[in-house]
């Protein structure tokens, strides 16, 4: 099991003034390296990754200030935090230090008490750092998948809008609205991610709907209608086992229910029927009314207000309906 004590890297030519440190620290819970010139301190630094470096200022051939120099240079230690070991106690030197990238200064000969604090500290706020820098990876990587479902989604509601090009722009039309809608309700941003590809996803069952009902320019006879009913059931079976799909999956299964009961495929009723699937019973019939179809043209705006307020508590939520009305964005 790999070790999560925190690795410090002792940088010192002087081979007594290190067996001093690990003597104050060898009683710690620290994983101790040492390195003894310039060159060997920065290759270990790159190899081991320390949590803390230990760095001795005045050492031959490479001091201190151009190892820290170095280190900050290179990007996988770029962010290591470096104190500097030095018996400088002139403000140059500290400036200089600060200057080469030093985050704080330990002054020879050693207070163990104000060693101990220093690196302690130096140590918890470099793990606050690398909990802070995990979170925005993770964050990262969530909206990078994110954006992948969204475009895959996408993807698939242009595929049946190409499928069925009567009702072609419906989906991306209806989206917009149900996020709308399902906003005023107050969701939550994550829950109108789900909206949004409910709503996109909404007719996918209709891919298990053959071509001759489906495309079929007038009425359906009611055979072809006990298939058309199907395709809510045909969406379920296809997103079900998808998991990041589940929260979604109520509008694409649920949107043909009515308030009242009389809906399908499950015959819900009233607050059986989810919220979301309620929002988008009412903007879905809104488009379909409003849109010219082969068999009828789009019926004016009055129309279909009345016939939206007069399926309020029959077909539609009268909560739904009541604030889709209020809604001069939606409609």
């Amino acid at each position: 099991m790999q070790s999560t004590s925190p690795k410090i890297l002792i940088i010192d030519d002087d081979k007594i003034a290190s067996a001093a440190l690990e003597g104050l620290l060898s009683n710690e819970p620290y994983e101790l390296y040492f390195a003894y010139d310039g060159m060997d301190g920065i290759s270990m630094a790159v190899s081991i990754h320390p949590d803390l470096i230990l760095l001795d200022v005045m050492m031959p051939k490479m001091d201190g200030f151009e190892v820290c120099r170095r280190i900050r240079a290179i990007q996988d230690t770029a962010e290591v935090p470096i104190i500097l070991i030095t018996s400088l106690d002139d403000h140059d030197s500290l400036i200089q230090g600060l200057h080469s990238g030093a985050d704080d200064f330990v002054t020879k000969p050693y207070n163990s008490v104000e060693l101990f604090a220093r690196l302690q500290t130096i140590l918890r706020l470099n793990r606050y750092r690398r909990i802070i820098e995990q979170q925005r990876d993770l964050k990262n990587l969530h909206d990078e998948l994110l954006i992948a479902y969204d475009k895959t989604i996408e993807g698939w509601s242009r595929a049946l809008d190409l499928r069925d090009k009567e009702t072609e722009g419906h989906s991306k039309r209806v989206t917009e609205m149900a996020v709308e809608l399902a906003r005023a309700f107050g969701l939550s941003e994550s829950e109108l991610v789900q909206v949004r590809w409910g709503a996109l996803l909404h007719d996918i069952g209709k891919m298990g709907v053959p071509d001759g009902i489906l495309l079929k320019p007038g009425p359906l006879t009611e055979e072809e209608w006990v298939k058309m009913r199907i395709h809510p059931t045909f969406a379920y079976e296809m997103l079900a086992p998808i998991h990041y799909l589940r929260l979604a999956l109520d509008i694409p299964y649920c949107h043909h229910e009515k308030w009242d009961g009389t809906g399908y495929p499950q015959g819900l009723k009233g607050d059986q029927i989810p919220l979301t699937a309620r929002i988008f019973a009412v903007v879905d019939v809104w488009d379909a009314l409003s849109s010219d179809r082969p068999y009828r043209l789009a019926w004016t705006e009055d129309k279909v207000r009345e016939h939206i307020r007069a399926s309020s508590g029959t077909h539609f939520d009268p909560q739904v309906v009541g604030v889709f009305m209020q809604m001069p964005d939606c409609i």
